[in-house]
């Protein structure tokens, strides 16, 4: 069945004019706000629930007061007796003679023995019961000092400037400066670094500007970036370099002491915070990426300036790129990060290759502003309205047609667009998938062997096709 792209665009477009809004789909987060803060680069998460009830404080009780210890039981302590043994040995010694000294010094030597024994005893610490984990299976405690951590920074991080251009209120075009942080992951000059860090300059044609600890600027060109995922790859003219060491962020656990090094605020060049990973494998989505992207979370500072800046472990090694921070009144320490096992495979892409391999794509065109109230009207089911089929890709040949209805993507419901996408990408390119299209009052179910995305078929920016935006709310 066909719909009238104009009747759905024309019923469906409603903006929202209340300003920021936030809501919450298939356990994901999703940012929707009319205003977004153009001075410093940097993604804000944004949770999706806000709650109007205030907030509960944990307040620890108060100490019962402490009872007055039992008096000692009566008699002569080890410490008097030594000292009544010394002065008898004196009284000996002046009055009885050299051989009452002597008893009484061989009985002080033998007592001061008995004490030095007791003190060593004292300063032994008490021991958990031994761990049954074999030695070869324990982490490693060893480590770098935080000074050691910075200093090993502050010749691998970097300032990335930049200027964007807008127009004002008065009509005017004006500019704003952009900052962020990155850091250098190869001798001759490649520095990893968020998209949004370089977004608006890459859009504006502006220039890029990288700043290193001692002061040097170098003009940057911009090698590749990955919007779905928010890495970029710029290049500078420089050699001899001390490149960063990539570690394994899969190895992270909770409780791991890592430091973040940036610039916050574009303004505090080089600044170090310490925190720890308060969680891994979170589903983000920042106002800067409509697509969720896998991170881990962290209560280290980091704030606008910081994106694009190291997480380094305890060993010195790189284990994560800052990315977005939790931005709300009365909340602290919520900072995410790309794990850099991911950065890494797809800086390694975008260097060699230019785009990320390996990439899902379908090859079909999604009518965004189809949605459950056209659903009801026609009495179709909700999912996604398939506009056009790309010739010579792998929907086609699966039999897709302009018309179906995407209701399941390999036994996953599909209610929208963004449904759609999100389970594409889940999915590397070559994989067969089952779709359960709607077609004709009737349901089927097709098998498709996903395409790869490259920058001729998809332009980069999604798994689909040309597809339609979803509206701003």
């Amino acid at each position: 069945m066909l719909f009238d792209d104009e009747n759905l665009r024309s019923v469906s477009e409603n903006p929202n004019p209340q300003g920021e809004q936030t809501d919450r789909v298939n356990g994901e987060y999703h940012y929707r706000n009319g205003y977004t803060q153009r001075i410093y680069s940097d993604a804000h998460y944004v949770r999706a629930d806000e709650s109007t009830v205030p907030p509960r404080y944990y307040t620890p009780p108060e100490k019962p007061q402490k009872e007055p210890r039992e008096s000692r039981k009566k008699g002569v302590g080890l410490g008097a007796m030594i000292a009544m043994c010394l002065v008898c040995a004196l009284l000996g010694g002046l009055g009885g003679g050299a051989v009452v000294g002597s008893m009484m010094g061989s009985r002080v030597n033998t007592l001061e023995e008995n004490v030095s024994s007791l003190t060593e005893t004292a300063k032994q610490p008490v021991l958990a019961p031994a761990s049954s984990t074999p030695a070869s299976e324990t982490r490693s405690t060893d480590g770098l000092s935080a000074a050691e951590i910075y200093d090993l920074a502050c010749e691998q991080v970097v300032g990335i400037r930049s200027e964007m251009t807008y127009t004002n209120f008065f009509g005017m075009t004006s500019s704003a400066a952009v900052s962020g942080s990155g850091f250098i992951i190869s001798e001759d000059g490649y520095i990893l670094t968020n998209y949004h860090v370089i977004k608006d300059a890459y859009q504006s044609r502006q220039q890029v500007t990288v700043m290193t600890h001692d002061g040097t600027e170098y003009d940057a060109e911009i090698v590749g970036f990955e919007s779905d995922n928010d890495i970029a790859v710029l290049k500078i003219d420089a050699e001899g370099l001390n490149p960063a060491v990539l570690g394994d962020s899969d190895s992270l656990l909770v409780g791991d002491t890592v430091y973040a090094v940036g610039n916050p605020l574009g303004e505090l060049e080089f600044s170090m915070t310490t925190g720890h990973v308060s969680a891994k494998d979170r589903t983000i989505t920042t106002e800067n990426n409509a697509d969720a992207i896998s991170m881990f979370q962290v209560d280290a500072a980091v704030n606008s300036g910081n994106s694009g800046g190291p997480i380094y472990n305890d060993q010195g090694q790189v284990v994560g790129v800052v990315t977005a921070k939790y931005s709300s009144t009365g909340v602290e320490g919520i900072g995410f990060a790309i794990p850099a096992n991911d950065a890494r495979t797809i800086a390694s892409d975008l260097i060699t290759k230019g785009y990320v391999t390996g990439k899902a794509w379908l090859g079909v065109s999604i009518n965004t502003n189809y949605n459950e109230m056209y659903a009801q009207y026609y009495g179709t089911p909700i999912g996604a309205f398939v506009k056009d089929v790309t010739p010579g890709t792998c929907a086609e040949r699966a039999g897709l047609e302009a018309g179906d209805i995407i209701t399941k993507f390999d036994g996953e419901a599909i209610t929208s667009y963004e449904d759609l996408r999100t389970a594409i990408k889940r999915h590397s390119a070559g994989d067969t998938v089952e779709l359960e299209i709607y077609r004709a009052d009737e349901s089927r179910v097709v098998s498709v062997t996903l395409d790869e995305a490259t920058p001729e078929q998809s332009t980069q920016q999604n798994p689909l096709s040309n597809a339609r935006r979803p509206m701003a709310g």
